[in-house]
């Protein structure tokens, strides 16, 4: 064992467990990559005001759980907490709003990292697949992007998840709201720091999951009382396209999610398998998210949808994915001569785009053929000096017991043909 441990809250991704997070991150970025959408790939780490605009000075994210650091420059760094703000970022600096064909559908994967409490289903090191849509004010668009995560979900066998919706309004409603509840606020028994986010985003406050203030804001003023009659509109058109897609979907009035950038459309996979930490994914519109971080009006939309979240989901509903076996022929060698031949048709079995692995290391035939169930292998090739001498090998179907003799210059052809 290792002096060191994974630092806490976090952890290590180690087969075979690690093959079922790769195929959810498929499972949830394959609708993505019919649809329009390209793969961009953002630095671990951004400036330290990239998130402090775009994700809010109010935000838990940017007052509490962010890991900085200063570079021997002077330069104040972030860890990168979430991806929206990093890739807008990237999409501006790259010009790609110019390029005259908007939006720009944009796709990613990757860690982030939160300095939070840990417990299951919340890491301080974390998983997501995210898409954008940059430069377009479409109810169509977010319509687009909440359809495609269900069918994320629904092709990974999923079905016990809920899809929350609201709408947050915009600049001109939004405000009118924003006073009515810090009237209401202010009347309520809150301790000091909630009061203190009455005055800069008092929206956070209806994000509060702790019981005693959640039981107060039961009669909170309903954003959806103040919608002017664009955002009302905008709000009904993404639930009549949803509808007539055949999603499903629940009215959430106090959905607020717990960024500040979101304007309008607001959503959130929720999965109740999972107990507190219920939250697999969510999104949303940012209209203002690029002035907010010096670019020009680009109203978006987009999601993260966590990989951790979604295989905890699977675990709650019992459900195994099928996976293909990281081996589908092993070849066991007995003796030098056939180490050197069978280390050869090994390589053109691979070149053959057929997955195959090797007897390595020095052990008897009990240990090889272990090694050979333990690998999942398909088929097995045996090979010893009295096979050599005939100009054959051993070719056994681990999955009948079947065993023949094939001409060794004709492994890859038989084997290619049994797999069709």
């Amino acid at each position: 064992m290792s002096t060191f441990q994974a630092p806490k809250g976090t952890y290590d991704l180690l087969p075979p467990a690690s093959a079922v997070y790769l195929a959810v991150r498929d499972a949830i970025s394959a609708p993505l990559r019919t649809s329009g959408y390209g793969y961009v790939e953002t630095p671990g780490f951004e400036d330290v005001e990239l998130f402090a605009r775009g994700v809010g000075e109010s935000t838990d994210i940017v007052t509490k759980e962010m890991y900085t650091l200063t570079t021997k420059g002077g330069s104040e760094l972030a860890l990168r907490p979430e991806g929206t703000a990093s890739v807008l970022r990237a999409a501006l600096e790259a010009n790609l709003h110019k390029a005259g064909n908007l939006p720009v559908k944009l796709w990613y994967s990757g860690s982030y990292y939160r300095y939070e409490r840990p417990q299951k289903g919340r890491y301080r090191h974390f998983s997501q697949v995210g898409a954008e849509a940059i430069g377009t004010e479409d109810p169509a668009l977010d319509a687009e992007l909440i359809i495609l995560a269900d069918q994320a979900y629904r092709s990974l066998g999923l079905r016990d998840f809920r899809i929350l919706l609201n709408s947050l309004g915009d600049k001109e409603c939004r405000p009118v709201y924003r006073e009515a509840l810090q009237g209401f606020l202010r009347g309520l028994d809150l301790d000091e720091e909630t009061r203190r986010r009455i005055d800069i985003n008092p929206l956070r406050v209806l994000d509060d999951k702790r019981a005693e203030v959640r039981k107060q804001l039961v009669d909170a003023p309903l954003l959806r009382d103040y919608l002017c009659d664009a955002c009302r509109a905008y709000h009904e058109e993404v639930r009549a396209l949803l509808a007539a897609a055949g999603v499903g979907y629940e009215d959430d009035d106090r959905l607020v999610r717990g960024l500040d950038y979101y304007t309008r459309t607001t959503f959130e996979f929720v999965h109740d398998g999972l107990g507190a930490q219920s939250a697999v994914g969510g999104g949303g519109r940012y209209d203002g998210l690029s002035e907010m971080i010096g670019g020009p009006a680009l109203p978006s939309v987009g999601w993260a949808l966590g990989v951790d979240r979604t295989v905890l989901a699977l675990e709650a509903e019992g459900i195994t994915l099928a996976l293909p076996a990281p081996v589908t022929v092993y070849a066991v060698a007995l003796g030098e001569e056939a180490r050197r031949l069978l280390f050869g048709v090994v390589t053109a079995l691979r070149k053959a785009g057929i997955a195959a692995d090797f007897s390595y290391g020095e052990r008897g035939l009990k240990g090889h053929m272990k090694n050979a169930n333990r690998s999942g292998a398909r088929f097995t090739i045996v090979a010893g000096e009295r096979d050599l001498a005939e100009g054959v090998a051993q070719l056994k179907d681990m999955e009948s017991g079947e065993q023949s003799p094939v001409a060794l210059d004709a492994l890859v052809t038989e084997i290619g043909s049994r797999l069709g």
